[in-house]
């Protein structure tokens, strides 16, 4: 048995088969080239879901990673740090927001995106108590949390976990009339991906973006972007949604 054979087989048998890698064993990387253990080298055409935007090894995160990691390596929100003040001051900055709220995972955010727009749907809109309605796209994809899942359209994804989470409304991705007429007194938001990511990198109609934000102005409803993969530069701007100027 090679060696990336005794790899992937200790692997299927200890961890939980949730996924279902390419039959390559990676050992190390650096920049966009991965090696495996066989001595294979691979270009990193994945680069972690869109996550290693400077590459694999990067010199300047990795010493500032060790740094900070010599001087704290956890304080949790329990206490302040002196680097948060700055670290959201900067991130505030470059996303043009007032406020930002780090989390440690897409799914994460988008749940947290959810519950704020459920919250300001009661307190601000006015929707009537456990009454708000969220319109999503088709063929999303924001993670696989049970509330998550429960608006996704892959059957893979949803199989075996219901009941499913009410509220969510599901509309035709790039479509403005069926989000048009899916929208009610009772809808607090529209969460969408700028770009489909897991759907297969799909951008949407020109002016949908535009239409979206235009919409939801009129309706008084939020506007939710799922930047998680098409955020950061990797379109070319700081965000998707700033090519068709919307913030």
């Amino acid at each position: 048995m090679s060696t990336t054979e005794s790899a992937i087989a200790s692997a299927e048998a200890h961890s939980a088969h949730n996924y279902h890698p390419l039959p390559i064993v990676v050992a190390s990387a650096e920049g966009a080239w991965m090696t495996d253990v066989e001595g294979r080298r691979f270009l990193d055409m994945l680069a972690g879901y869109s996550a290693l935007n400077f590459g694999h090894g990067n010199r300047r995160l990795v010493e500032a990673a060790k740094a900070q990691l010599e001087r704290v390596t956890l304080t949790s929100r329990a206490f302040h740090h002196d680097r948060f003040a700055e670290f959201c001051g900067q991130l505030a900055e470059l996303c043009g927001m007032e406020m930002v709220l780090p989390m440690n995972t897409g799914a994460e955010a988008v749940e947290t995106a959810v519950k704020t727009a459920r919250k300001w749907g009661y307190r601000v809109k006015g929707v009537p108590d456990g009454m708000a309605k969220i319109v999503v796209a088709g063929n999303n994809f924001h993670g696989r949390t049970t509330t998550i899942v429960s608006f996704s359209t892959d059957p893979e994804a949803r199989a075996d976990y219901g009941p499913y989470t009410p509220g969510f409304e599901i509309v035709p991705y790039g479509d403005l009339t069926a989000l048009d007429a899916a929208v009610t007194e009772n809808t607090v938001a529209v969460l969408l991906e700028p770009i489909q990511g897991e759907a297969g990198v799909l951008v949407p109609p020109a002016g949908y973006l535009a239409g979206v934000r235009e919409l939801t102005r009129a309706r008084d409803v939020l506007f939710i972007a799922d930047e998680i993969q098409s955020g950061l530069g990797r379109t070319g701007r700081t965000f998707a949604c700033e090519h068709e100027g919307v913030v």
